[in-house]
């Protein structure tokens, strides 16, 4: 078989067995620790251009789902329509695989996209590394041949920008209306949305729903009157977001009852005159234990971010609604008098713990 290697910036190199496509690749290397799930994790736009690390040792054993929409034309396997990831790693990949809904190999998966994987590595270890050293840039290529010195830092670029759609489109037709701002929004969120009979118009990273408002008032049938602003997840450095930013800034003026999911709690954090910095190795699985700060409950929760809020410069009308148990960094914000609230971790799981699933029915009461 085939070898590849994944060379570290620092020079760390470790050599492994080949899978998917065997080609060159770069890209930041994270680790996740969910133990299931890679049909989900692997298409998460939050994942975009990273080498992606999974602790769990075996990977593959159950395949990969064909390709199936729902009645909205939402794919109910797969968190959006590709996969985003720039390589994996694994411990043990299982080319046998068995699942009554399986249709093929993960590695023939990842062969359709041009994404390289390495196996027979020691994640466990590589993943000790990474939390005593930091996430860095890293690249996989040919065994025999040399890395070089220049590495692709996808955080110097706006991933947003790479995954977010150009268009707006329309989901269901429920008595209340909300705009999403597609950061990178994963499928199962608007979904999650679309099961509380809730309508979703979804629009770019730095599209202004209020101008779409206003565009539709001279339309005898197309008026819209949004109930609210959902702000989703998504990739990379918030602070490359400021188009994003001035939409939050905006919902803020109007009162209008405001939402965001990972990404979109930094964009709130930074709208709310916050700043956010960058995680030395990010929570990225589906065991984060976060506590209300209200209530001191502990819920376990499904994580995929590498930047947070530091919440110093925090306007004194806002607060900390949820924080990690690990490390107390901010997982949530809340203003103390007005509709807007955010959560860093995933309510709509995919894969993960449903646990916090109600604050999806938090924000569809304040419609």
């Amino acid at each position: 078989m085939e070898k590849l290697t994944l060379t570290l910036k620092d020079g760390t190199q470790l050599t492994g067995k080949a899978f998917g496509a065997f080609k060159e690749s770069e890209g930041e290397v994270v680790f996740t620790t969910g133990m299931v799930g890679y049909p989900e994790s692997l298409t998460d736009p939050s994942f975009k251009d990273q080498i992606l690390v999974i602790t769990f040792p075996l990977v593959g054993n159950y395949g990969v789902p064909a390709e199936e929409l729902d009645e909205e034309g939402i794919s109910k396997f797969f968190e959006s329509n590709r996969m985003h990831i720039k390589g994996l790693i694994v411990s043990d990949y299982s080319e046998v695989y068995s699942h009554w809904k399986a249709a093929k190999s993960l590695s023939d998966w990842m062969r359709e996209y041009d994404v390289p994987g390495i196996t027979g590595v020691d994640t466990r270890a590589l993943t000790q590394y990474i939390r005593e050293n930091g996430s860095q840039p890293g690249k996989i290529h040919p065994t025999d041949c040399e890395a070089g010195s220049d590495f692709y830092d996808p955080n110097a670029v706006n991933l947003v920008a790479k995954v977010s759609p150009t268009e707006i489109h329309e989901y269901g037709n429920g008595k209340k209306h909300i705009a999403v701002i597609d950061c990178g929004v994963k499928n199962n969120t608007l979904r999650s949305f679309l099961n509380r009979g809730v309508k979703i118009t979804r629009f770019p990273w730095n599209s202004s729903p209020f101008r779409y408002e206003e565009q539709s008032a001279s339309s005898p049938t197309k008026k819209v009157k949004f109930d609210g602003i959902f702000f989703s997840n998504g990739p990379g450095d918030p602070s490359m977001m400021e188009e994003t930013v001035e939409i939050m800034k905006e919902c803020f003026e109007r009162k209008i009852p405001t939402f965001g999911i990972c990404l979109g709690t930094q964009i709130m954090g930074i709208a709310a005159g916050a700043k956010t910095y960058k995680l030395k190795y990010g929570h990225r699985g589906q065991n984060q234990p976060c506590i209300d700060t209200t209530t001191g409950r502990c819920y376990i929760t499904s994580q995929n971010h590498g930047f947070a809020v530091d919440p110093k410069k925090l306007s004194k009308d806002w607060e900390v609604y949820f924080e990690n148990a690990n490390d107390g960094c901010v997982e949530g914000l809340r203003h103390k008098n007005l509709p807007f609230f955010s959560s860093q971790f995933h309510p709509e799981a995919a894969p993960g713990p449903t646990d916090t699933s109600f604050l999806f029915d938090e924000f569809v009461a304040l419609l």
